[in-house]
């Protein structure tokens, strides 16, 4: 081998390396590029038309002129106005179903009073926060009331009242055998007896009696003292028995905290966090379907309370104010809302950036005050 051919072989020896780096960088590059366009291509195709699943829930989600409406379709609406997109609303029949169809990449996302809960991020994704909730009681009585009627209405203090007009009855007509041949007001039949008697006996026991009818006889005014010594014991023990009955009354009837709703009926929605938080505190409770059939339940009397999301009874209330009902106020379980999303849906990103943006800008607080009011 020449001298020339040895110097042009350490010259090919010594680029080769070269050459492998950029053959390494131009294949790296190639497959970034690929990966990248994929990518893109993919964020671009969900560029479009969004698949929102939901449930009736006022005043989150609820159909108006044949249109959804409230205030998690109005967020939605205004996210996905900011990020070019479009959206078509399904309503399911039930919570369950709902989560489901997201959970199975059926729909892009799921919007109501969703609770983030532990086992549903196990399951999907969840976008920021949208709401604070909580879950609250809705009972029938307004607070501090007791019904006087009500209260009267027992058998027990029937019984009392029926011995008693029936003992002063007795009394009246044993007054008048003692007293009938002594003054004019007993001096009649016994048939034109028997109410004047009862007067009588009546006014004694009230009122003390009537100063121009004293007994005359020995054994009427004996009978007299004992009737009135003894009515002092009568009515007070009467007094007691109304005042306790009511008592009682009002202690039945005011609800202020989970554990008073230990013997009553009491109902929530099938496979809710509610459900699960009443199972927890050791609460019997029925479920219902839906909210609908829940409500409806209260509406008729067959439930005794009502424990759900504090917004959506507060809602309820407000839009029917006929309804003979009021919200203990007292939140027992803090929760929070979110947008349901598949696992790794890249639409969580764009959620997020825009919740957080409206809640820079005030567009969240005027949202939330249009549904919910100032206060809220």
């Amino acid at each position: 081998m020449n001298r020339h051919e040895q110097n042009q072989r350490i010259a090919t020896v010594g680029l080769r390396p070269w050459s492998m780096l950029l053959a390494t960088c131009t294949l790296i590059y190639v497959v970034l590029h690929f990966v990248l366009g994929t990518a893109a291509f993919a964020q671009d195709a969900l560029k479009g038309n969004l698949r929102i699943a939901t449930i009736e829930r006022p005043p989150f989600s609820m159909i108006e002129n044949d249109e959804a409406a409230g205030f998690s379709v109005e967020l939605m609406r205004h996210i996905a106005a900011a990020n070019n997109y479009t959206v078509d609303f399904t309503y399911f029949g039930s919570f369950p179903d709902m989560l489901a169809a997201v959970e199975s990449n059926e729909y892009d996302a799921a919007i109501a009073n969703i609770s983030i809960t532990r086992d549903r991020e196990a399951a999907m994704d969840f976008s920021q926060p949208i709401f604070d909730s909580g879950l609250q009681i809705m009972v029938h009585e307004t607070p501090g009331s007791v019904s006087l009627l009500r209260t009267l209405l027992n058998w027990e203090l029937a019984l009392v009242m029926v011995l008693s007009f029936s003992g002063l009855f007795a009394c009246g007509i044993l007054m008048w055998v003692f007293e009938r041949r002594k003054q004019p007001y007993f001096d009649r039949e016994l048939g034109e007896a028997l109410f004047p008697s009862f007067w009588w006996a009546l006014n004694l026991v009230v009122n003390g009696g009537f100063e121009e009818r004293q007994p005359r006889s020995l054994p009427g005014r004996i009978f007299a003292v004992l009737l009135v010594v003894s009515s002092l014991f009568i009515v007070s023990i009467f007094v007691a028995h109304i005042t306790a009955a009511m008592t009682i009354e009002a202690i039945n009837s005011s609800v202020n905290s989970i554990q008073d709703l230990d013997g009553r009926r009491v109902a929530t929605t099938e496979e809710s966090t509610t459900s699960r938080f009443l199972d927890s505190r050791g609460i019997g409770h029925a479920t219902y379907d839906t909210f609908g059939g829940l409500i409806e339940a209260f509406e008729e009397g067959d439930l005794d309370a009502v424990v759900f999301d504090g917004p959506l009874l507060a809602y309820y209330l407000r839009s029917h104010p006929r309804t003979h009902g009021y919200l203990v106020d007292v939140v027992f379980q803090p929760e929070t809302y979110g947008i349901a999303l598949p696992s790794g849906s890249m639409l969580r990103e764009e959620l997020n950036v825009e919740i957080l943006e409206m809640g820079e800008t005030g567009a969240y607080d005027a949202l939330k005050a249009k549904w919910f009011g100032q206060s809220r």
